[in-house]
């Protein structure tokens, strides 16, 4: 077997590593950042601490904080023309999945010009941009280790896959006590979305080894605490796992591929605006039980993972108790369906065609162990409106 296998630079893991900012920039000879987070970060004194620590260490930067909650391509050129109005050598994203996927996409930008449309799939961006630090403030998208990111293109309600080295970061600062702070579903919406990522990474038809590991691994670290940190945000031993989790889940499926689940997700996201950790958790229990049959042995593996299969059963009867998990844990975590979210059955129906043929064209489901046909997918959306 060959496979190939990227991960950021530098990674700092654990309590207080975000306030290493100043001296990974020293370590990476970069010192002109270009800061870009959200309004929620503003609004709580996260972003201004950090600007403050970069300032007294002879690092002023420049605040972005107009990001998207589903970044957008209005919004990352608006984010062009700010970075570029200054003499900038890194960009730094810090909050959820939005400002890092929106610091990847303007690093790319800014350097290399043209259209976001010009980068998306099946388009490769290896060549790099300006350097991106990625530095999660919530435990789901993974997005501080990947070699993806994910741009909404409004007037085609498309979200566009961005994909290559390009969007790697050089440096993530994973620190879980950003987390602590994050509401209750927000707090769901993230974990569901890094336990997809393991999940659809260890049963891709691109797993390897190394995502092997990693997917396993965070699966054993997520499971057992999805429920904790919803019950209490304040449990820093489960918020650690958490953090943990999902960034070993950003590893898994940047080096192998997310499936099904996110392929569908997607469009739904665009469409309805969804969250898209919410739009996943929507279609994770439907979605498996369509899949397994593809690969029961590595579902089972998945099973196990999670220590939900009893002792000496065969791996069908480790599935089952997959699914059922999975659905227990959207009843638990007050995850909706579309229907309950709000989303009109006219609606969905008219889209579904089209949110078809968005998902096939991403690419993702042809990465599912049990590749659906057009058929079969809208029979999934249809199901799924009315959480079957």
């Amino acid at each position: 077997m060959s496979f190939a296998a990227a991960f950021p630079r530098i990674l700092r893991i654990g309590a207080g590593a975000s306030r290493l900012l100043p001296d990974i920039l020293t370590q990476l000879g970069l010192s002109r950042p270009f800061l870009m987070s959200d309004a929620y970060l503003v609004e709580g004194g996260m972003a201004q601490a950090l600007l403050d620590a970069l300032t007294d260490a002879g690092m002023p930067a420049r605040l972005f904080a107009d990001t998207m909650p589903e970044p957008d391509v209005a919004s990352i050129e608006r984010a062009v023309v700010a970075l570029r109005a200054g003499d900038h050598d890194c960009v730094i994203g810090f909050g959820g999945g939005s400002p890092i996927d929106s610091a990847k996409a303007v690093a790319v930008l800014a350097t290399h010009g043209g259209a976001m449309r010009d980068y998306k799939a099946p388009h490769q961006q290896d060549t790099p941009g300006l350097p991106v630090i990625a530095i999660p403030t919530t435990a789901g998208t993974g997005s501080e280790a990947t070699r993806f990111t994910i741009v909404t293109d409004s007037e085609k309600d498309e979200k566009m896959l961005c994909i290559g080295l390009a969007y790697l970061p050089v440096a993530a600062l994973v620190d879980y006590e950003l987390t602590l702070s994050m509401p209750p579903r927000l707090t769901a919406d993230t974990g569901i979305d890094a336990l997809t990522h393991a999940v659809e990474a260890y049963v891709s038809k691109r797993a390897n080894p190394v995502s092997d590991g990693f997917a396993l691994q965070a699966i054993q670290l997520m499971a057992p605490n999805l429920r904790r940190v919803w019950a209490d945000g304040q449990d820093r031993a489960a918020r650690e796992a958490m953090m943990l989790g999902a960034t070993y889940a950003g590893i898994a499926f940047s080096n192998s591929s997310v499936a099904l689940v996110h392929g569908m997700s997607r469009p739904i996201g665009a469409h309805f605006h969804v969250p898209h950790g919410l739009s996943n958790a929507m279609l994770l229990p439907l979605v498996t039980a369509f899949s397994a049959s593809g690969d029961v042995r590595r579902y089972a593996d998945c099973a196990r993972a999670m220590d939900i299969a009893q002792e000496g059963e065969g791996d069908q009867m480790a599935v089952n108790r997959l699914v059922e998990e999975l659905s227990a844990l959207n009843r638990d975590l007050a995850v909706p369906d579309p229907r309950g979210y709000g989303i009109a059955r006219d609606a969905w129906e008219r889209l579904t065609p089209l949110m078809v043929e968005q998902a096939i064209a991403s690419g993702s489901p042809a990465n599912n162990p049990r590749v659906p046909t057009p058929q079969e997918m809208r029979a999934l959306y249809e199901r799924a409106w009315a959480g079957a």
